[in-house]
């Protein structure tokens, strides 16, 4: 299927996509990496890619202390126990397939995300945003650690090639706090009301962690628009 699919890029491709994400949906990294092994599969007939990430808040009025996950599944969706640690299972699965790590525990919690969501907006100006992107979902899913902390944000930036210290200050001083608010509210102005969703330059919408098929036959359908 691959194969025949790549037979549509007889020419060099270039499509920007963007993608609407929070550094504490599991989904957003399995779709990222998703939307890598599309690239993967193609590869020389890949088309070239410019990614941008934008900001969501899962949970935009979670206290700086956050909440036990499994409580915070139980009151927001109505996750049972053995729900909550069947889609664990999954997701671990999932991710060991596509070469992320989930280390989901009993006593893991979910944090805000809104100071995470500032340092991107600070690593964008930088180029650095996808850097930094991944080293946060780390910082979480696999660290567990707590993302509206600022010395915890700072040794994330610094791990992603970033000045932590400068992080930090960016965050202490509240540079990217009324950008993010508005970035966030265009989005969902567009209608977009949960993630991961990835928009293809700006003409076709994957809601959720799909396939990588699903991106291969998107970026037919981009190609196909592009000659035509």
């Amino acid at each position: 299927m691959v194969a025949a699919l790549a037979t549509r890029y007889k020419q060099a491709m270039s499509i920007r996509i963007d993608i609407v994400s929070d550094v504490v949906c599991p989904w957003c990294i399995v779709g990222y990496r998703k939307l890598q092994r599309a690239l993967e599969q193609l590869g020389d007939a890949a088309p070239e890619v410019t990614v941008r990430w934008h900001p969501f808040e899962l949970n935009p009025h979670m206290p700086p202390e956050g909440q036990d996950l499994r409580e915070h599944l139980r009151e927001k969706y109505g996750t049972s126990v053995e729900q909550s640690r069947g889609v664990r299972q999954r997701l671990t699965a999932i991710g060991a397939e596509l070469g992320f790590a989930f280390d989901f525990n009993d006593e893991m919690r979910i944090y805000n995300t809104f100071r995470a969501h500032q340092l991107l907006a600070w690593a964008d100006e930088q180029g650095q945003t996808t850097a930094l992107e991944l080293a946060l979902f780390e910082t979480y899913f696999k660290r567990q650690q707590n993302l509206y902390d600022i010395g915890v944000l700072g040794e994330t930036a610094a791990r992603a090639g970033l000045d932590g210290a400068q992080a930090e200050r960016v965050l202490h001083d509240q540079i990217y706090s009324d950008a993010v608010r508005t970035h966030e509210r265009e989005w969902l102005h567009k209608g977009v009301h949960a993630v991961p969703t990835f928009v293809l330059d700006d003409r076709y919408l994957i809601p959720g962690a799909q396939d990588p098929e699903v991106f291969i036959d998107a970026f037919g359908r981009v190609s196909r628009d592009n000659v035509a």
